[in-house]
């Protein structure tokens, strides 16, 4: 094995560690999942249908007492999870308009978690064990402080493998926060001028930082003009209408020849069991309780929001652990 052969090895070693580490600090994101679904009894109303019978999740939202209109894919969100750790089974199925879905049905495992005639059920003592408030409040020095390190480990992987950043002048980080992400784009790249674009309240508390400059204002109504925009998990957190609308205004800003640069973890198009789905799949049940219509996307519905708001061209150029890096073009 040649020098350069070791030295992708460990970059590939590398990543997968720090995937694992990224699924362990999101464990307590499973057994949440676990508990609400057994809370609703959708493992007993899945197991009414006998053994090796799978279900949609509209048919087993429309089972729940509620007229929430986004019931069926909150389910969906909630059983995909669980099918990617093998507590449930899954098969995706096309209808006659090229629809998919997933049907779900259970594991050999949900014979130990749902309540069968011999009582050797272990549902009342997952139920227990989890019975305690998962947050009483958040606690912004922690959150912070956690999403600031989270940051600074995903942007040095991401600058160890995206070269879209070379031959740069000018980056405008849209959503940027105090800075985090030009700090260390500009440190390697230093010929690249900076724009830290956030609400004012939020860039007054932004550190200086050389080679950055701080700019307020509002994504929603317009973004200032830029060379290339940067978009780090910005579009996960609006639901479709205001993502157009930011990407709008990101295509207005944009010169003829301009990009967007896209960060965002990417829901694979069928349920899969590998540790990257499963931390994607735990970030967008994160983005379930954490933001109102906010979710992670696949590949073709950000192709779509891309489109929408007039881009024509979108190319997914690499990935950093569970994230993936897009570009689109205003030209093909």
């Amino acid at each position: 094995m040649n020098i350069l052969e070791k030295l992708e090895k460990s970059s590939i070693d590398g990543e997968e560690d720090g995937l694992f580490a990224m699924q362990l600090a999101k464990i307590s994101i499973l057994p949440m999942v676990l508990k609400t679904t057994m809370e609703l009894d959708l493992l007993e109303i899945m197991a009414e249908k006998g053994e090796g019978a799978q279900s949609s999740a509209s048919e087993l939202a429309s089972r729940l007492p509620t007229k929430n209109p986004d019931a069926p894919s909150i389910v969906d969100k909630m059983l995909r999870l669980l099918a990617s750790y093998s507590i449930l089974t899954c098969s995706t199925v096309t209808d006659e308009q090229g629809h998919v879905q997933n049907l779900y049905g259970l594991a050999p495992v949900c014979k130990f978690l749902t309540r069968d005639r011999d009582e050797s059920s272990l549902a009342p003592y997952t139920l227990m064990s989890l019975s305690r408030p998962f947050i009483a409040a958040w606690n912004k020095t922690l959150f912070n402080e956690a999403m600031y390190h989270n940051t600074m480990m995903v942007m040095t992987k991401l600058l160890e493998k995206y070269k879209g950043f070379e031959g740069l002048h000018q980056l405008l980080d849209v959503g940027g926060g105090l800075g985090a992400n030009l700090r260390l784009i500009v440190s390697k790249y230093p010929q690249i001028q900076g724009i830290n674009f956030d609400l004012p309240h939020v860039v007054q508390d932004a550190p200086p930082c050389p080679g950055v400059e701080h700019v307020g204002g509002d994504m929603f109504v317009n973004i200032p003009k830029g060379e290339v925009i940067f978009l780090k998990w910005i579009l996960h957190d609006w639901d479709d209408d205001r993502c157009t609308k930011i990407l709008k205004n990101c295509y207005d800003a944009l010169p003829e020849t301009g990009k967007v640069i896209v960060v965002e973890a990417v829901i694979p198009e069928f349920v899969e069991t590998d540790v990257r789905s499963r931390n994607v799949f735990k970030l967008d049940m994160t983005m379930i309780n954490a933001t109102s219509g906010g979710k992670e996307r696949t590949e073709k519905e950000l192709e779509s929001l891309a489109r929408r708001a007039g881009f024509a061209a979108i190319k997914l150029i690499c990935s950093a652990y569970c994230f993936s890096i897009f570009e689109f073009y205003k030209r093909p």
